[in-house]
Parts: C-alpha cells; structure tokens; sequence
C-alpha cells in the first residue's frame, strides 16, 4: 500500500515542498493514530516540522524545501565569484575590468529592473565570458510572501530578459532574493526545473567597511568548489556597492596565491555554459575601451 501510494506521489511531479507538507502531515496522523491525540503526539511531530521548515525557508544552503546547489565540484582548483544585485553602472565595469586582468570568470545574478535600464552591461556581462544569472525582477523584500504565480513572473520577467541577451533557451540558475525560499517559490521553480544556487561563504560586504578585512575573511575559508556571495549593485534604487572595488583585486590575488582560478558557477558544477568569449578576450575589450 505504500510503495502504492509512492508511486502515486511520484506520478504527480510534486515538488520538493509538497513531499515535505505531506509526509510531515501522515506523520503527524501516524503518530496520533498510533498513540492517541495529546501534546506529545502532535507536538512532537509538529514541532519538529515547525524547525524543519524554519531551516527550508530561512537558511539559504538549506534544500529541504527545493534542492539548492552550494557548493561545486572540489576534485579542481576551482571556486565560483557570484556577483548580486547588479547591473549597476557605476560599480560593475570596473568589476569586468578586474576580473579581465585577473582571467577571471564569475557568475552575476541580476536584478531584472536594474538589466532592462542598463542592457548594455549585461551584454558585456555575456560577451566577456561570465554567466548571467537570475536575482528575479524586482528583489523585493516580501517576495517570499508572493504566492506561485508571483514567483512565477518575477522568475519569468527576468529569465526572458537574460535569454534575450544570452541567446539560449537554457533557464538561467536562480538565486532567490536573500537566499530565502517558500513552498510557492518551490512551486513555480519546480514547475520551470530551475536550478538554485546559494553560497558556500558570505562576504559580509553589505554592511563591512573594511576590504582588507572582508578579502581575508573570505580567503580564511575558501578551498575548491565554494561559491561566494559578493555584490556589486544594491537593490535599492540610486544607492551603490563600491567596496567591492577594493575587495576585488585582493581576492583576485588571494585565490592566485591559492593556486585557485574563479569560474562560473556553471563551470564549477559541471554543467555545460552557453558558449562565449575567452576572458584574455575581455582583457583586450576593456584595453580598447579605456584607450
């Protein structure tokens, strides 16, 4: 009866989210049916199931709610410098710039409001060999309180935008904003098949004032296959991120002396990235466009 029932389940498509709710609510029966309604019968499994799911929303790593990807393959010298918030033109060429000298690669989830007004940045985003990743449209704060169909069109505005750029109909990766996730955002991503990427180390640049402090933070704790969380944009409108400037050239040369390059978080996964220039590429790029 219940390998009947699981297969019944399986042939639903139901997300990760729903499996969740389900199974906690047959062991909240179960355990009620088993030894009678009363406080520890259903406290223990409700509360355990309020912890669980404070964990799938609140904890970006956490993939109880939807498989979220935090950390890539740690078998190469390899780590993956994510880029959120942005574009923002008073902070991101000067990014591209070092990550050209550096050869470096990163991965940039963008604010689809912020990449509809500065569309050329997100083409030289593409174009100088980084990948383009999906921040939703709006980055609001109560996102997470959105039903499906709200997640739906701030996945889908933004998605559309970048394919548009990209030329791919490859779903780009998405990072819910702050990191944090719902059952309905688990719907509307399981639906699309999204792939979710969190971080394995947080900068802690949005509120830092230090980059020295900030760079050595971040270069205490790196190794193969993390995934770190920078900004380079804001989501309020008009204000900026600059310390990433002064952060970036000395992780650069921090992971260097590693021995670590940066890619993109695609590259670092191991999943195939729409085809685009090689960095030393970009490197003539931004020469020519500072000559």
């Amino acid at each position: 009866m219940m390998a009947h029932s699981s297969l019944e389940l399986a042939r639903l498509n139901l997300c990760r989210a729903d499996r969740f709710l389900l199974a906690s609510a047959a062991t909240t029966v179960g355990s009620a049916a088993v030894f009678g309604p009363g406080l520890l019968s259903l406290g223990v499994p409700l509360g355990a199931l309020a912890l669980m799911m404070a964990d799938g929303i609140f904890r970006p790593a956490s993939s109880i709610l939807y498989p979220t990807l935090v950390r890539g393959r740690t078998d190469r010298p390899q780590v993956a410098l994510t880029f959120d918030d942005g574009p923002d033109p008073e902070v991101t060429p000067a990014v591209l710039d070092l990550l050209a000298e550096h050869k470096a690669r990163a991965s940039f989830f963008v604010i689809g409001r912020y990449l509809e007004k500065h569309r050329a940045l997100g083409e030289r985003i593409h174009r100088e060999g980084h990948e383009l990743g999906n921040h939703s449209w709006h980055h609001s704060h109560f996102q997470n309180f959105y039903p499906s169909s709200g997640h739906a069109r701030e996945i889908d505005r933004c998605a559309q935008l970048i394919k548009s750029i990209t030329h791919s109909t490859r779903e780009p990766l998405y990072r819910p904003p702050v990191g944090l996730k719902s059952p309905a955002m688990a719907r509307a991503a399981h639906k699309r098949n999204l792939k979710a990427v969190a971080w394995s180390i947080h900068s802690r640049d949005t509120y830092a004032r230090d980059p020295v402090a900030v760079a050595r933070g971040v270069l205490s704790r790196i190794g193969p296959g993390d995934i770190v969380l920078l900004h380079d944009g804001h989501e309020r409108e008009q204000r900026h991120r600059p310390l990433i400037l002064q952060v970036l050239p000395l992780l650069l040369q921090g992971l260097r002396e590693r021995g670590l390059t940066s890619v993109s978080v695609s590259e670092l996964s191991g999943e195939t990235q729409p085809a685009t220039p090689a960095p030393n590429g970009a490197r003539l790029a931004a020469d020519d466009a500072r000559s």
